[in-house]
């Protein structure tokens, strides 16, 4: 199949067949659109449409985009995602971009889950209590990022200290221990939504040596980037790319 028959049956599959509204006003653009990212981009490197659409999830939470997040809601039910690890996409996304934009995506999220007669609240993926979660947030925080923790928390002054027990208990306690998701997956989206953010190099650079202590490799990295490059642009998608081969050279 040439890129058109790619896309058009990527975008079926995913989104049914139906015309995007776009055409009617905007034919050419959409054509742009659909073949670079059903025609090309999906079929790039090595992860599966799950994969790809809890990314896209992802990083549309972290851009607010949120007609599109409504859309690729339904793609990710239609890519046979469950409603835990779509809802568990979107919450990973809270220590990086805060909790209002987080509760927006959830609202939107919700609208589909309730059109589709899913029950809500969904099943708890919650695993830690308030006697354990500083502690174990810790144990994934060293598994992901490495020795490095320890002298973090060591070189911070006293007046400090308080930011990272909150990244210990709050962003790898509260979240990287949920169930729906395995860590794995959770580093590579936080990857994604870092490389979304913009300006956050220090940051992308960290995670990409954390995606690599857990065990993604290389590949798996470039094409989560890539998969993102139609969302957030060429700029930030370049910066990411940048900073995966400075933490892994080529000839690694």
């Amino acid at each position: 199949m040439d890129r058109i028959e790619k896309s058009k049956e990527k975008y079926n599959q995913l989104f049914g067949n139906g015309v995007p509204a776009a055409y009617a006003t905007d034919p050419d653009f959409q054509d742009i659109l659909n073949r670079f990212i059903f025609g090309e981009v999906f079929y790039q490197g090595n992860l599966g449409d799950k994969q790809r659409e809890l990314i896209t999830l992802a990083v549309l939470t972290t851009n607010q985009t949120m007609p599109q997040l409504k859309a690729h809601v339904i793609a990710a039910l239609n890519a046979q995602l469950t409603p835990v690890e779509i809802k568990e996409a979107v919450y990973q996304c809270a220590p990086y971009i805060g909790f209002p934009k987080t509760l927006n995506a959830i609202n939107e999220v919700n609208e589909v889950f309730r059109a589709k007669n899913i029950a809500l609240p969904i099943e708890s993926q919650k695993t830690v209590d308030e006697d354990d979660r500083f502690e174990r947030g810790l144990v994934v925080q060293v598994e992901i990022c490495g020795e490095i923790i320890a002298k973090m928390r060591e070189a911070a002054p006293a007046n400090q200290k308080h930011i990272q027990d909150y990244l210990s208990a709050f962003c790898f306690g509260d979240f990287y221990t949920r169930g729906g998701l395995d860590l794995k997956t959770r580093e590579l989206l936080t990857l994604c939504i870092l490389s979304s953010l913009g300006g956050a190099e220090g940051q992308v650079k960290a995670h990409v040596q954390g995606n690599k202590n857990v065990g993604n490799d290389k590949e798996t990295l470039i094409t989560a980037i890539t998969h993102c490059l139609p969302y957030i642009g060429f700029p930030r998608t370049l910066n990411a790319l940048s900073c995966i081969n400075e933490v892994i050279p080529e000839q690694e």
